[in-house]
């Protein structure tokens, strides 16, 4: 009877355990919960749907028909407008072991509208060890509070172009399954992308680390653009791996140019 009593405690152990891990929410009811001011924490959980931080739908019943695509001219502003549109996140993000099953979008260029809708974030926002198995968009995002995406993986296409991080952030760990954009973005604190795995290309043109960058250990399987990117402060490359071609013309680090900055190193 002891035996038997021990394994269905056992059993019971599994049980929870496995529904633990398995636990599954839709993306709508996260978006209703941000919608509603609520902040989001979840953890080992699979999120099924799209994530769209910019509400694109509900944004598209309220707007004008477009007839530019580039943009229009405001005639009671007197001025010319784009035609992005955007959205404020105002609460906390929060996804530990998590996987994405949908896109997840702060970004969607709308064709038939002409509208780019695009999300920003005024508080905290991490995706830590979490698989994003479709695409994760965050172009133009700006993120005003700590932006974590360490240890998760990039399944799909993804963009940081644009983005503007404003406190610290980390994107140590990451895996990059296809082509990485960070093109345009601005880091204001220190960000680590060591012992990162980019397996397609990476671009980091243009990209500005005011308080310095670490890409410690980092393995780039493809080529890596650095053309016109700026770095002030610390630049860590300790064994840092570019299997191709590093493009690095017009790069400076802390005002001297690539080539210059290595050969002082040594």
């Amino acid at each position: 009877m002891k035996h038997k009593i021990t394994l269905l405690i056992f059993s019971l152990f599994l049980s929870t355990t496995f529904s633990f891990a398995q636990k599954t929410i839709e993306a709508s009811d996260i978006m209703q919960d941000v919608k509603n001011g609520k902040s989001i924490s979840y953890k080992n959980t699979t999120i099924v749907g799209v994530l769209d931080f910019t509400y694109m739908d509900d944004a598209l019943d309220k707007l004008p028909e477009r007839k530019k695509k580039s943009g229009w001219f405001n005639w009671s502003s007197n001025n010319y407008s784009t035609n992005q549109v955007k959205k404020m996140i105002d609460v906390n993000i929060s996804f530990v072991n998590c996987i994405f099953k949908g896109d997840v979008l702060a970004y969607i260029p709308h064709e038939d509208s002409g509208y780019t809708f695009t999300a920003s974030f005024k508080g905290d926002v991490i995706f830590t060890n979490c698989n994003f198995e479709r695409k994760a968009m965050f172009k133009y995002s700006r993120f005003e509070k700590e932006a974590d995406f360490s240890k998760s993986m990039f399944d799909d296409d993804t963009s940081f172009k644009y983005a503007k991080f404003d406190d610290k952030s980390s994107f140590s760990n990451t895996t990059f399954d296809e082509i990485a954009t960070f093109k345009y973005a601005k880091f204001s604190s220190n960000i680590s992308f060591s012992n990162a795995l980019f397996k397609d290309a990476a671009t980091f043109k243009y990209t500005k680390f005011h308080d310095g960058v670490s890409f410690k250990n980092t393995k780039f399987e493809e080529d890596l653009n650095i053309k016109y990117m700026q770095v002030s402060g610390d630049f860590i490359i300790t064994n840092m791996n570019v299997a191709y071609d590093i493009d690095s013309k017009y790069t400076k680090i802390n005002g001297k140019s690539f080539s210059k900055y290595l050969i002082d190193e040594k």
